[in-house]
């Protein structure tokens, strides 16, 4: 197991490296950063070379990479063009994006597995049927459309909740956000493992144990229900880095000022120091979490043994 631990950690290197210069190359031509500095009108040539100067913009891409790469590993990421260090403003952004992952987690995890290891139980049944169709809807509607659809009832209709968060984030007033903001995975998930449920159910251990006569609750939960959730827990693995980047949608409508809100705002404003600040930490995120599912399959399987 330590073997891997450190085989998997050096391998996340060159992954960091790539991504990241990906990243930095797309993020640097999406326009020239200096023209938004100046508003609607357009920068003189001396402001627009003394600014390019000021923020390394006049050097080449490779360098500003490596320059930027150099900061990052000293726990600089840069200053935002409005003289705000990004590092502020991930103090800020991230710790209300975590507290509304974790609400879309929990909702995936509690909600998504109940649905689907009932419906996987009982496949082929109405309740089956209802919860697929289910599934299906919330899958094809835009999280826009969920998100506004519950504002409106929750929040305006029937006066339940603020339409918009506090600057707090508090988890009770994320609760309604982290529902939208989990609802096409928690559709995924439930159909995962119900289709994993289903398929194992018919498994040749899960037959022993029943002739052996244990316990139906020993049965789906020691044998069938361990071995069933190695591909969800994949998949909600590798879903803790996009929920994070990609609450857009879901923090404009509440109004809540996270990491999407700050990209977006980045994005807009062509604030490539904020952009590539951001993202530079979600591919952490993204590369930590695989670790930790790849970790946890020893755990779910003990077929499973890392060398």
């Amino acid at each position: 197991m330590g073997r891997y631990v450190i085989r998997r950690l050096l391998q996340m290197i060159p992954v960091f490296i790539g991504a990241t210069l990906l990243i930095f190359l797309m993020v640097n031509v999406m326009g020239d950063p200096i023209a938004g500095l100046c508003g609607d009108k357009q920068c003189d040539p001396a402001t627009a070379a003394q600014l390019k100067k000021e923020f390394g913009l006049d050097k080449p891409v490779w360098q500003q990479y490596l320059t930027y790469m150099g900061h990052v590993f000293t726990g600089d990421f840069g200053t935002a063009f409005n003289g705000q260090e990004v590092t502020e403003l991930m103090a800020d952004a991230f710790p209300v994006t975590i507290r509304l992952t974790l609400v879309a987690i929990v909702f995936e995890i509690v909600i998504g597995i109940a649905l689907g290891v009932v419906t996987g139980l009982r496949r082929g049944r109405p309740v089956d049927t209802g919860v697929l169709l289910l599934t299906l809807v919330v899958i094809s509607v835009p999280t826009f459309v969920t998100g506004l659809l519950l504002q409106l009832l929750f929040g305006v209709e029937w006066g339940w909740i603020k339409p918009s968060v506090s600057p707090d984030a508090a988890f009770g007033e994320l609760i309604v956000p982290g529902l939208v903001l989990a609802s096409v995975s928690l559709a995924y998930v439930t159909r995962l493992t119900r289709t994993s449920i289903a398929e194992n159910k018919r498994s040749d251990y899960v037959r022993t144990a029943v002739a052996k006569g244990l316990p139906r609750r020993r049965v789906i939960t020691r044998h069938l229900l361990r071995n069933s959730l190695i591909p969800v827990v994949t998949f909600i693995g590798t879903d803790i880095g996009a929920l994070m980047g990609g609450a857009i949608v879901t923090e404009r409508i509440f109004n809540i000022h996270g990491v999407g809100f700050q990209l977006y705002q980045g994005i807009l404003r062509q604030n490539t120091q904020t952009v590539v600040g951001f993202v530079t930490v979600l591919v952490l995120v993204f590369l930590v979490a695989n670790l930790l599912v790849d970790l946890l399959y020893a755990v779910l399987d003990p077929r499973i043994r890392y060398a």
